[in-house]
C-alpha cells in the first residue's frame, strides 16, 4: 500500500504528521469519492513528487474515472484560480475586483462529478494554497448545499496533512543531497 510507504518516509522527528495522515486518510468518515477525490487534488497541489507519485495509484483505484478526471481539473482550476483572485483580493486597488476575469472556468459549472465533491476538492485545495476568497466562495456553496461544518473541517485537515507531509519529504530529500 503506498500509503504505508508514505508514511514510512516520514521522519521521526515528524511523528506526528505520520499519524495524522494514517488519521485523516485511513479513519475519515468522508465517502470514498469525497476521500479520494481530496487527497488526489491535495496531492496535486502540493507540488511534491514524493506525495503525488504515492498517494496517486491508491486514489486512481479507489476513483471512478470521471471522478479521477474531476480531481485533477479542481487542482489544475484551483491553481489558476486561487492566484488570480487571491492576487485581486491582495491588491489595495479595489477596481481590480470590478474587473471582468475573463478566464476560462468551464469545469466549474459542469465537472462531471456532484457539484459538492467538486466543490469541497476546491475549498481544498485553495486551503493548500491560501486564498481566501475562494475559500469563502467554495465554502458558501458547500454550506447552501447542506454540507456541515465538520466535513469542511476534515477537507481541510486532509489538505494541511498532505501539505505538511509533502514540505517535511521535499525538505529531507534535498537535505540528503
Amino acid at each position: 500500500m503506498a500509503l504505508d510507504e508514505l508514511k514510512a518516509a516520514i521522519p521521526d522527528f515528524a511523528k506526528d504528521l505520520k499519524l495524522n495522515l494514517g488519521s485523516v486518510i485511513g479513519n475519515s468518515e468522508l465517502p470514498q469519492q469525497q476521500l479520494w477525490g481530496t487527497v488526489l487534488a491535495c496531492a496535486i497541489a502540493s507540488r511534491s513528487p514524493k506525495v503525488l507519485k504515492e498517494l496517486e495509484p491508491e486514489a486512481q483505484a479507489n476513483l471512478k474515472p470521471e471522478a479521477y478526471q474531476a480531481a485533477k481539473s479542481a487542482a489544475a482550476i484551483m491553481a489558476m484560480n486561487n492566484v488570480f483572485y487571491r492576487t485581486r483580493h491582495l491588491l489595495s486597488d479595489p477596481e481590480y475586483g470590478t474587473m471582468r476575469a475573463g478566464l476560462r472556468m468551464n469545469v466549474i459549472g459542469n465537472p462531471g462529478v456532484e457539484k459538492v465533491d467538486f466543490e469541497l476538492w476546491s475549498l481544498a485545495v485553495s486551503a493548500i494554497n491560501g486564498c481566501g476568497q475562494c475559500l469563502d466562495s467554495h465554502e458558501q456553496v458547500l454550506r447552501k448545499a447542506g454540507v456541515g461544518r465538520e466535513t469542511i473541517q476534515e477537507a481541510v485537515k486532509i489538505a494541511s496533512v498532505i501539505q505538511a507531509v509533502g514540505v517535511t519529504l521535499d525538505a529531507e530529500a534535498v537535505l540528503a543531497e
